[in-house]
């Protein structure tokens, strides 16, 4: 595993895939509507894939027969669906991610959250899933007028904890979240836990993969802490 070349002042992630498993309660919304529209749900494995990229990539394997039009106009009663759905036992922290994070706490390492999730979502979310959890930062997807890849967000998440990105690192299940957290500036590092969209992340170019939050919190170089 490739050594982090600095302590860390701050370190920011990626949310669903990444810190919370929340594809259950994503199908369960999938599902639902699918109900509503009288066509048959996909299999959860082929939803919880593409979860990183979104909604409308969770609806066009839900309608795959649908247009780009189609889809979009889907996505309203999605998102109303899951904002009832989301927070219980299908949105938990993956194991180990609890462990990390009280290690950085206890290391006074500041970190925070850089999602794509709209605003609305992530902050109805967090108080409900991870009630304890203190980010210096949460930076979602419509908090800027652009979103990851994009750096910007990013940067605006450093900006916002205080953390200079030459010495910060940004962890992610997805390319996007590669692309932004290099653009950035930061330590990126993808992880095999997550949804990965289908794809390699060995392929991705980031800095360090991990396959595990504890193999993670060694690369932090902070102390795994019970939560």
């Amino acid at each position: 595993m490739t050594s982090l070349p600095f302590k860390p002042e701050g370190v920011f992630f990626d949310l669903d895939g990444t810190l919370i498993d929340s594809a259950r309660d994503l199908y369960a919304a999938v599902v639902r509507l699918c109900d509503e529209r009288g066509v048959t749900a996909p299999p959860f494995d082929r939803v919880r894939e593409v979860v990183s990229r979104g909604s409308r990539a969770m609806l066009a394997v839900a309608f795959p027969e649908a247009d780009a039009d189609a889809i979009l106009s889907h996505v309203p009663r999605f998102l109303a669906l899951y904002e009832t759905l989301m927070g219980g036992d299908g949105s938990q922290p993956f194991e180990g991610v609890e462990s990390v994070l009280s290690g950085l706490e206890a290391a006074k390492v500041r970190w925070g959250i850089v999602t794509n999730k709209p605003g609305f979502l992530t902050d109805a979310l967090l108080p409900r899933a991870v009630p304890h959890w203190t980010p210096a930062a949460v930076v979602s997807g419509d908090t800027l007028p652009v979103k990851k890849p994009d750096p910007a967000p990013v940067c605006h998440a450093c900006a916002i904890a205080g953390c200079e990105a030459g010495r910060s690192v940004f962890v992610g299940d997805d390319r996007r979240d590669i692309l932004a957290g290099r653009a950035a500036g930061l330590f990126t590092v993808a992880v095999r836990w997550g949804y990965l969209d289908g794809g390699n992340p060995d392929e991705w170019g980031a800095d360090a993969v991990v396959d595990h939050p504890d193999d993670l919190a060694r690369l932090l170089g902070v102390r795994e802490v019970a939560a």
